[in-house]
């Protein structure tokens, strides 16, 4: 997502004086996964979705107990890219894999490239 739509969001929730209110679980959780995903420094993220540091210090603490709680349903599914090498053997197959992967999460390969590919990531 792109962080400006994330700071009109947010904006929306701003009073007069500054202060955050009534802000609804899937915004504080969406604003944490910015902040997981947000390579630089925090003060950085700040400034450019024009919070204070104690803003998003708040939001993040609640976005985790929301979760931690199990308050917020939050989907499983996270998509990951695998880039195929060109070396790398094809093997057609006609229906796809399916990997029963790490605490109950399911993920399918429609092909064996790609499973090959995400083994040797993850290893």
């Amino acid at each position: 997502m792109d962080n400006s739509i994330l700071k009109k969001k947010l904006q929306t929730f701003k009073s007069s004086k500054g202060s955050l209110t009534g802000l609804s679980d899937d915004l504080i959780v969406e604003t944490l996964r910015v902040w997981e995903s947000w390579p630089g420094k925090t003060k950085e993220l700040c400034q450019e979705l024009g919070l204070k540091p104690t803003q998003i210090g708040f939001i993040v603490r609640k976005a985790k107990r929301l979760i931690k709680s199990g308050r917020f349903e939050e989907s499983d599914f996270k998509e990951l890219n695998v880039e195929s090498s060109e070396g790398s053997f094809s093997i057609e197959c006609p229906e796809s894999i399916v990997l029963n992967w790490d605490g109950g999460k399911v993920i399918q390969f429609p092909k064996v490239e790609q499973l090959v590919e995400f083994l040797k990531k993850v290893s």
